[in-house]
């Protein structure tokens, strides 16, 4: 297997009313991979903070959790992607906003630069909360690219960790592949037998990758694939929300260059407006 295992796993905290919920999340996940949890703050040390996350992970009944608080001083993306790898960190956890305004798309919130730059895999949380929802349902990305194989291998490795049973592979092809003017029944046919050759070639693609991974990665998972024709990242992003899947599981994107930022890729359309947990494989 090619996956990276998540045995160092990291939040950034602020002592905001999403604290409690921050930390009892990123407690229940890093005992479910039976990882040590580093908590991140960009500020000051005092005895009251240090008190006031041991309650809350106290609360939460992970006493078997092995954990430090990390505080730090200096700007919040700098800080903490040096942290993440000074102290080898394997995942990243980001609370995130469902929505973020227009202005944020284009100038960057601290969890969208951090999503672009982090070294390690980022599993960005709409919701976290004192109280675990179960995650019933991941989404995979199982589109074209070298990374894939490695992303949906990774995907099963978070599924039985968080105790997932039902597994959607998404291969999305883009709407131009059948670009065929249709006027008349004859090329409404052409155009359709078009698409069932794509969708045909896709799952063949995907359950190639399948092949690969141990059948006890894929035990007790129900694992179906979904070939969709639209944008690519809206159209999956769109897709999870439909479903209602738990954890949307993403490719990470290649280095991006200035010009992402005026025409963004694929990923971006899915951090514009988060349609559920995004997990970001590296």
């Amino acid at each position: 297997m090619s996956y990276t295992s998540f045995k160092n796993i990291a939040i950034g905290i602020a002592f905001s009313p999403t604290l409690e919920a921050n930390v009892s999340e990123a407690a229940r996940v890093s005992c479910m991979f039976g990882a040590k949890l580093s908590l991140i703050h960009v500020g000051p040390r005092s005895d009251e903070k240090i008190s006031i996350i041991d309650q809350y992970i106290g609360n939460c009944g992970q006493s078997q959790l092995s954990y430090e608080i990390i505080f730090t001083e200096g700007d919040p993306v700098g800080v903490i992607l040096e942290t993440v790898k000074e102290h080898k960190i394997d995942l990243l956890l980001l609370g995130a906003l469902k929505q973020e305004k227009f202005v944020k798309f284009y100038l960057g919130s601290i969890a969208r630069k951090l999503t672009r730059k982090a070294t390690c895999s980022v599993l960005m949380m709409t919701n976290p909360s004192v109280i675990r929802k179960p995650c019933k349902h991941m989404v995979v990305n199982g589109l074209k690219d070298a990374h894939t194989e490695h992303t949906i291998e990774t995907a099963f490795y978070v599924a039985h960790s968080l105790g997932s049973n039902q597994l959607t592979i998404v291969e999305e092809i883009e709407q131009e592949k059948v670009s065929i003017k249709i006027d008349d029944d004859q090329s409404l046919r052409k155009a359709n037998l078009l698409k069932e050759k794509l969708k045909r070639q896709e799952e063949l693609r995907v359950q190639g990758i399948l092949s690969h991974i141990p059948s006890d990665e894929k035990k007790d998972i129900q694992v179906s694939t979904q070939p969709i024709f639209g944008q690519r990242g809206y159209s999956i992003g769109h897709y999870a929300q439909i479903v209602r899947a738990d954890l949307l599981v993403m490719n990470a994107p290649k280095k991006s260059s200035f010009l992402d930022r005026f025409f963004p890729h694929d990923l971006e359309h899915i951090l514009n407006e988060l349609p559920t947990d995004v997990l970001i494989v590296r």
